[in-house]
């Protein structure tokens, strides 16, 4: 849900439908439900009630993590995601009223501060996915880096910063999606790897679980740089193009390079060291 609440703002930004309901908030050009068709205004009304149902279940999946048998760790990472929804409801708020509540609200602060929000929500709602589903394994740990690198490769199909196809508001949408499922296996890949440097995976030493560790950070960290020159928070001149392809090439060989010491370490045997060593 919020993978698709992601695409579906991106998608609202794009078209400029986020100004569709004459800068109000919440009501939507002076209705609570305009016209059921497709247009700015269904769209931008959509994209609020998507968000509205989706906060709600990130309130319950908290909820049901202090209610059930979870660790710490996951119901940290859940309540968290709930903490800072508020702000996030805020800030979308703030984008959409431009001479209304806020005037200038419209700006690339807000777009830049929507973006990063929504992202640490659904950082923070992985890991309490991956958290919560008990001990990982060198098969979801081998299948998380294959999702980053998939991911990711798949997201440069649709990046302004290669020129395959049109940076549409259908391309965007497409470019955060498959974005966001690399980032996923990347957090994923960070989770198990730490877990297998503690406490180690059968044919997976601890050493490489810390160089994947590594790896996948650095991934990360580019990759979020591509999503973030992915909106229009800065003057997309040929300059950026490039710093983009270079983030953008950087995540790709890194995340590779985290699947090449798994698929190396498990094509060699090799096997952890005592679990009580450090």
């Amino acid at each position: 849900m919020t993978l698709t609440l992601f695409a579906l703002g991106v998608y609202t930004a794009a078209t400029g439908s986020g100004l569709a309901c004459e800068a109000q908030w919440p009501l939507c050009s002076d209705q609570l439900i305009p016209a059921l068709t497709i247009n700015p205004d269904f769209i931008e009304w959509f994209h609020r009630v998507w968000a509205m149902v989706t906060g709600f279940l990130i309130i319950g999946v908290a909820g049901w993590t202090w209610l059930g048998s979870f660790d710490r760790r996951t119901r940290l990472a859940a309540t968290l995601a709930v903490a800072i929804l508020p702000l996030q409801i805020t800030v979308g708020a703030i984008t959409v009223t431009v001479g209304g509540l806020v005037p200038g609200g419209y700006a690339v602060s807000t777009h830049a501060a929507h973006l990063v929000v929504a992202l640490a929500i659904f950082t923070l709602l992985g890991l309490a996915t991956i958290w919560g589903g008990g001990r990982g394994s060198p098969r979801l740990f081998r299948i998380a880096t294959g999702i980053a690198v998939a991911g990711i490769a798949v997201s440069a199909v649709f990046s302004r910063a290669v020129p395959f196809v049109t940076y549409s508001p259908g391309a965007q949408a497409g470019f955060y999606v498959t974005g966001l499922a690399g980032h996923l296996g990347l957090v994923a890949a960070v989770a198990y790897a730490t877990e297998a440097a503690r406490t180690g995976y059968t044919g997976v030493s601890r050493s490489a679980a810390k160089t994947v560790r590594a790896l996948a950070t650095g991934s990360m960290v580019a990759l979020v740089g591509t999503l973030l020159l992915g909106r229009d928070l800065v003057l997309y001149t040929t300059v950026w193009q490039r710093l983009n392809l270079a983030a953008l090439g950087v995540a790709v060989a890194l995340a590779t390079g985290a699947a090449w010491i798994l698929r190396a370490a498990d094509d060699t045997g090799q096997s952890t060291e005592p679990i009580g060593g450090d």
